[in-house]
């Protein structure tokens, strides 16, 4: 049963990938190029055969200008709950039609809401390297 999870989760992901690549309008060579990952891997990423690790995720959403914390919950990385918050002030933050007075204003409006602390990188950085010890 666990490995269908597995399997599922990593359907799921290259699915999300490859929409992900097609509306930034790259060819998966492309990707490979810019992301510095195999063209094959990538292709075994896509259609759900291989799991990425968090790194290279990380090199895969910077290339494809999205939120690596997208991908970490995707993949299974990251719980939605610890990634939830951090992806909504990223999007405030990279936001380039908001002053930073209007993004610190959104920013405490959001967290007043929801009623979270903000992630900070160093807490993000550890559970990432927990995820890629657990794969090792």
């Amino acid at each position: 049963m666990a490995k269908l999870d597995v399997q599922k989760t990593a359907g799921a992901l290259g699915d999300y990938l490859r929409e992900q690549r097609r509306q930034a309008q790259m060819s998966l060579r492309q990707l490979a190029e810019v992301s510095e990952v195999s063209n094959p891997y990538l292709s075994q990423i896509e259609r759900g055969v291989r799991r990425p690790s968090a790194e290279v995720l990380q090199q895969i959403a910077k290339a494809l200008r999205i939120s690596a914390e997208s991908l970490y919950v995707r993949a299974g990385i990251l719980d939605v709950d610890e990634s939830g918050a951090r992806m909504v002030e990223d999007a405030i933050a990279l936001d380039a039609r908001l002053t930073e007075r209007q993004k610190t204003a959104l920013l405490d409006i959001y967290r007043s809401f929801v009623g979270v602390e903000s992630v900070s990188d160093a807490e993000l950085t550890e559970v990432v390297t927990e995820a890629n010890q657990e794969e090792a």
